[in-house]
This record gives structure tokens, sequence and C-alpha cells, in this order.
């Protein structure tokens, strides 16, 4: 949930801090009031394109901050830590974007830098946009597909029939390696077979090779090592040493406490460090005791140092030179025998494929039969919103070959008038109509994409009255469990907001400037604004209107 939104120096706007609460937010103003300047701000922190002449003019820089909040902050920590950023404190996220007019932009999340690839895909977690010139998810038949498939209940189908893909691809990928290659000299195979011997003399794992270049460095050192460790426990435990010099002074300290009860404290902590010396002394004994100075043994940690570092040249991690062993290993068997391993490779892949194509057809009927449902509800919610005789459909379309989400590929269509043939989503030429289908869609699916911030721009163009209340209140509804925030220009709309802000430009002074204020908790100030809206803010007629409007909203 979006909590508190900050702007400062963007277009018009010279600062303001917002509170959000959650449900349904309306956002209204004159037509070129600056309405646009707030979701240009959420763009912003969501990964949009940035143009510095959005920096209102005079001022150095432009800023956007936002604080989200996510209940379960689960998902969204686990990308943090993929992106290698910090995690959610609470549950809540820290966005902010800096845009100066002289430097390079600065991004932050829960205050550590990050980048603008990173902050788009932070963005595909909490907010989504449908309105002219943003990203639309839903125009995107990957998305559509996504979101159907939730609604289908088709998540075990598909994840058996990726689990099928991925192994005949990858069954592929090895026969297509194999066919490449030659077989084998025997200098080659003697050479692969030595390096197969030498990487099979090491232990593979980060810590292994760690500890192996920390053995090594000792062994080198030995001599030396048993040098300063017989100095140090010369100076602890001869007779002079610094243990029986302390022993001396602790009993005098102790004589001296008996004399003097003040100097209790002072013996006992001589005591404490005679203790502590004691201590060290044995551990430096241990330490002795463990130093290995065969030399046999520090040869062999050398020769494996020394296989290890020549391998590190070419192979810089663990993981890549496992990558390389398992490579050569492949090669030496198959070396003898090239034909029969594309033989047997050529059955698995034929065998992994019917199978794929098994699954494959399994899932494809599965989403036929559930997109005769979907199409029919998705259909009957669209009609409410102003298309009485609309089309809607769920379009299955056989693909030449198999591909990562099935064997067919799947895409809405959509037609809002008698005798058009249904075109796809992305072919629709009214922005209006294509906000409203994304909001009916965004209804049918509520609670299926657990995006928690819808922004809608537009999404009562062209739509009267009786339309523009039942948007409203579908508006309203899909609030529920989210927030909702929608930029429109009917009244009927705005006033099933379960909150309002009003964006006003002030031209009076040098300068314009734009504010946006809350009006939700005053109902003056509300009435007022959906007064103008009706077109007289000082009509009497148009505030029983207003009131009236007010009146059907649940929230009131």
């Amino acid at each position: 949930m979006l909590q508190t939104l900050h702007i400062r120096n963007l277009a018009l706007l010279d600062e303001v801090s917002l509170e959000f609460e959650p449900g349904f937010t309306a956002v209204t103003g004159e037509t070129g009031a600056g309405k646009s300047i707030l979701l240009g701000a959420l763009a912003l922190l969501s990964g949009g394109r940035a143009d510095k002449t959005a920096i209102r003019q005079g001022a150095d820089a432009a800023e956007v901050e936002a604080a989200l909040f996510f209940k379960d902050p689960a998902a969204v920590d686990a990308l943090l830590a993929r992106l290698e950023l910090p995690p959610t404190e609470d549950g809540v996220l820290l966005l902010k974007r800096v845009l100066p007019r002289d430097k390079p932009p600065r991004i932050t999340v829960n205050g550590a830098l990050a980048t603008l690839a990173a902050l788009r895909e932070i963005g595909g977690l909490w907010v989504d946009f449908h309105g002219p010139g943003e990203p639309q998810r839903l125009l995107h038949t990957a998305h559509q597909t996504e979101l159907f498939d939730l609604h289908a209940g088709s998540a075990p189908l598909l994840a058996a029939y990726q689990s099928a893909y991925e192994n005949w691809r990858a069954l592929l990928a090895e026969r297509e390696k194999t066919a490449a290659e030659t077989r084998l000299a025997p200098d080659q195979l003697a050479y692969l077979q030595n390096q197969l011997a030498r990487i099979e003399t090491l232990t593979l794992t980060d810590d292994a090779l760690a500890q192996l270049e920390r053995d090594a460095a000792r062994h080198a050192n030995a001599a030396q090592l048993a040098g300063l460790l017989q100095n140090i426990l010369g100076q602890i435990e001869a007779d002079s040493g610094v243990e029986n010099q302390l022993a001396r002074l602790v009993r005098d300290a102790r004589q001296l406490a008996q004399l003097d009860p003040s100097a209790e404290t002072l013996a006992r902590r001589l005591e404490s460090a005679a203790i502590e010396i004691n201590d060290i002394a044995a551990e430096f004994n241990d330490l002795a005791r463990q130093l290995d100075t065969d030399p046999e043994t520090a040869a062999a940690l050398q020769d494996k140092l020394n296989t290890w570092l020549d391998l590190k040249r070419h192979y810089p991690t663990p993981q890549k030179l496992i990558e390389a062993r398992d490579d050569i290993r492949r090669r030496i068997e198959i070396s003898g025998d090239i034909e029969g391993a594309l033989a047997r490779l050529d059955k698995q892949a034929a065998a992994a494929h019917a199978a794929a194509r098994q699954a494959a057809a399994a899932l494809t009927e599965h989403r036929r039969k559930a997109a005769r449902v979907f199409s029919k509800t998705a259909a009957q919610t669209i009609a409410r919103l102003g298309f009485p005789k609309v089309d809607f459909q769920v379009r299955l379309t056989p693909l030449p070959q198999l591909a990562p989400l099935g064997d067919a590929s799947l895409e809405y269509l959509f037609s809002p008038n008698t005798g058009e043939a249904p075109l796809p989503l992305n072919r629709v030429a009214s922005s209006g109509e294509l906000a409203r289908v994304m909001l009916a869609l965004k209804t049918v699916l509520a609670g299926l994409d657990g995006i928690p911030l819808l922004v809608f721009d537009e999404v009562d163009a062209n739509v009267g009255g009786e339309i523009g209340r039942i948007v409203g209140a579908k508006m309203a509804a899909l609030a529920a469990g989210r927030q909702v925030l929608c930029v429109t220009h009917l009244p009927q709309v705005a006033a099933q907001g379960h909150n309002h802000y009003l964006v006003e430009k002030d031209q009076s002074g040098a300068r314009a400037r734009v504010s946006i204020t809350p009006i939700h908790n005053d109902e003056t100030a509300r009435v007022g604004e959906l007064a103008r809206m009706l077109g007289d803010r000082s009509a009497k007629s148009a505030q029983a209107h207003a009131r009236e409007l007010l009146s059907t909203n649940p929230s009131k």
C-alpha cells in the first residue's frame, strides 16, 4: 500500500507531501490543472522514463519519494535480496528518485543506491498503470496468459508442461553440442584426461579452496611460524617470563589487599590477567602442536595449490571449474562413439518431445474449457461499463512448435460494436474503451493479481453520467483489499471515492503554481468540487446534485 508520497520541484509543483489511505482515491481538477504531475511522480518511482524538462524552472533538481507498506513483504524482500538491496523494515519499502539538472540522476531503495532497471523491476510488484502513454501490462500476451492461468487454476498443468519442455530443450542442446564434436586425436584425449585428473584432485567448493590456500600458506611459512611461536612461548613461560612475573605480582597484591581492603578490586584484576595469560599460553601451545612441518605434506599442499591457481586463470570460480570438469568428462566419454552418443540422444529427445507434447495438450484442453467461462464473465462485466453489444473472447491459436507457455498462444479479443470482428486488445483504437476493458478485467481477476496499487487515467473518457456511476462503483469494488487511484473528469466517478484529491493551478502570481489538496474530509470543499464538475460551483442545483451523488457513496 502507498502510504506517503513527497514531491518537490516537479513541473509546476513546488513541494507537497501526501498521505494515502486504503481504498479508491479520486483525483480531480480543471483540465490542464496538473493532475498528470501526480501520475508522473508515481511513474518515476516505478522506473518510468525521466525527462529533465520536468524539473521546475529555476530549481536545481526534482525529487520524488514514497513509503510503501507490504502486509506480507516476502515477495518484495526476495526481490530486494536478489538485487542486493536492503530488505524492508517492518514491511516498509522506501523509494527515492532525484533528477538533478546538471548531474546524473540518483535512485535509492531503502537508503541504498540502486539502478533504474532495479527500480523498474521493483515497480512491477507495487503499481500497475492503465492509461495513455503508460505501461499497460494487460496488453502483453504473456501477462494475459499469466492472469488467465491464475483464473483458470492452470498452475499444476503449466508446471508439469514446463518441466517436460525444459527437459526436451536441454536434450536438444546436448545433442547439438555433441553433433559439433569431432573424434579426439590420441594427444587431445591424453590432454583432456590429464586435465580431468588435475581437476579431480581438488574439492570444488569455495570453503575447501579457501582452506587449501590457508593451509598451503601455513606450511610454506612453517619454519618462520615455529620460530615466532617458540619466541612467544619463551617470553610467557620462562622463569623470567610473563606468567611467573604475574604470579609474583598476584601474591604481593593479595598481601596488600589484606592490609588495605580498598586494594581488593585491583588484586582481583591482576588475578584475572594471570588467568588470561595462562589461557593464552595454552592456546599458543595447541597452535604449536598443530603446526605440521613435514616436508612431504607441505610439497603435496603446494602442488594442489599450484593446480588450483593454474586452473583459476581460466575458470575463476568453483562453479566454472565444475562445468569444465563435466564437459571434459562428456567429451572423453563420447570420443570413441560419437555416432552412438547421437543416436542415444535422438532417442531420448524424441521421448522427451512426446512427453512435452502430451503435457502441452492437457494444458491447452484445460485452457479451452476455462476460456469459455472467462470470456462470458468478462463480457458481462464489460457490458455494464457502457458496451451493451460487446464481444469479448479468449483465443487460443496453435503454434507451429512448442513454446515456453505451451503449444498454443493465448490472446484477448475485443469488439465494442455489433457487426465488428473482435480484435486483439493492443489494436483497440480508443484509450477510453481500452481503460474500461482493463477495469472490467481487473474486476474479474480481482484477488489473483497481487499488485497493491492500480492507477487509472481517462477511464471515463467518452462515458455518460449513468455509466460513470457504474464505473465509479466498479472502482470502489476493485479497491477492496488494495488501492485504486483514478484521475477522473466525471463527478459520478469522483463521488464514489473513499478519498479525494483536488489538483489546482494558481496563475495569480508571477509564476504558475500547482497544489494538490485532500478534500475527502472537507464536505464543503468536496461538494464544491463536484458541483464544479457538474457545471457550476455556485449553482444550488449543482450543489444539491453533488450532495446526492455523495449520499450514494457507501463509505460516507
